[in-house]
């Protein structure tokens, strides 16, 4: 877009190849011819960006004045544009690159917590001793409980053994009963 003609004054807008998701990286370059151009340097701005931070935007200034220094007596908006096109290339493939590795890097931390999760206490001795006597103590509470259950619901019945042990006539009141 040409914007004025003394001095000329344009703007060109720089896409990069669309990334992963259809993602790119933009930049509206503004471009003013000097007297002199092109034994002299055109000024150069950036006056809108897409999906580039401060880095990026410090990184093609010196691409530009870089590229400008070299083809000093030379016609060099398009070497100049040309730069451009390839660095904001460069930077999505940066950006996809590290999407890549934080990727690997959340599976490598989700395999980490996995494996601690499957990680206990190292049994030794000492940690087994006193896990037993606090299992011991689980079991007798419990065993106290359901007895104190059983007494106050009236449960106090004997079982079969029980009762033969403790009657003994029980042991020939099948054999009479059969008799009869």
């Amino acid at each position: 877009t040409v914007l004025s003609e003394k001095p000329t004054t344009f703007t060109i807008t720089v896409t990069s190849e669309a990334g992963e998701n259809d993602e790119t990286v933009q930049t509206t370059l503004k471009f003013t011819y000097r007297e002199k151009y092109p034994d002299e340097t055109p000024l150069y701005e950036i006056v809108s960006q897409e999906n580039l931070d401060d880095n990026d935007v410090m990184d093609i200034l010196k691409l530009l004045e870089q590229q400008a220094e070299e083809n000093l007596g030379m016609v060099m908006i398009f070497t100049l544009v040309s730069a451009v096109q390839e660095k904001l290339n460069e930077i999505v493939d940066q950006i996809k690159t590290r999407r890549e590795e934080e990727k690997k890097q959340k599976e490598r931390e989700a395999e980490e917590e996995e494996k601690q999760r499957f990680h206990g206490t190292p049994v030794t001795i000492e940690n087994f001793l006193n896990w037993k006597v606090k299992f011991d103590a689980e079991l007798l509470e419990i065993k106290r409980k359901k007895m104190k259950e059983e007494e106050q619901a009236g449960k106090n019945k004997l079982s079969g053994k029980q009762l033969f042990e403790m009657d003994h006539n029980l042991d020939t009141s099948d054999i009479q009963f059969l008799e009869e």
